[in-house]
């Protein structure tokens, strides 16, 4: 299985009330900095079309922080850029558009979706999802301001922003699309475990 780094930095801290007199604080949520998940695509012959190695997706768990065999408690599963939700276990996701910080909580407007035979919670094409896809420069770039929400196999949200689709995360004018390696993942999320909808 490959090895990921994972990088913690604190990004809010909360304050709640003590007796109604001071404020007492409480443990700060945590994002946590997922980088170069390599989840390559299948190989595909650009003549033809025609499939010539089907690769697996990538089973990531945002509960354990890892990734995870198909058969375990899976949140989110990459390959190229698709990203599935574990359906199965009842993990769903909306998509938003907002800043990564200031998304504080589930908005009551969210609507979270589940993978069927025919679509994807998260849906795929450019502009569709999570990325853009520039057919001058044939580069994937996140789309800024797209925060991706996740209802966890054990029931719990998180907030996920996806920050680059490239090894190593470089510079958008520094990528090489025949040079560069894709499909490595690197995104961040906040994990609330207490089943709160507050970040």
């Amino acid at each position: 299985m490959q090895k990921l780094i994972f990088t913690v930095g604190i990004v809010t801290f909360l304050f709640s009330c003590n007796n109604g007199d001071e404020p007492a604080p409480v443990v700060p949520l945590e994002a946590i900095l997922v980088e170069d998940l390599a989840a390559p695509n299948d190989l595909i012959d650009r003549n033809s079309g025609q499939i010539l190695e089907e690769r697996p997706f990538q089973f990531f768990s945002l509960e354990q922080n890892q990734l995870v065999n198909e058969n375990e408690d899976w949140d989110m599963a990459f390959k190229g850029t698709t990203i599935r939700v574990n359906s199965a276990k009842d993990v769903s996701a909306s998509i938003l558009t907002g800043i990564f910080e200031e998304v504080t909580e589930v908005p009551a407007s969210a609507v979270f979706a589940k993978d069927t035979a025919t679509s994807f919670a998260i849906p795929t094409g450019s502009g569709a999802g999570w990325y853009n896809y520039n057919s001058s420069t044939f580069t994937v770039t996140p789309i800024p301001g797209r925060v991706i929400l996740i209802k966890t196999t054990a029931g719990n949200y998180a907030k996920l922003e996806i920050l680059s689709y490239y090894k190593g995360n470089p510079p958008v004018d520094q990528i090489n699309p025949m040079t560069t390696p894709s499909a490595h993942y690197t995104f961040r999320y906040i994990l609330q475990t207490n089943g709160s909808t507050r970040f």
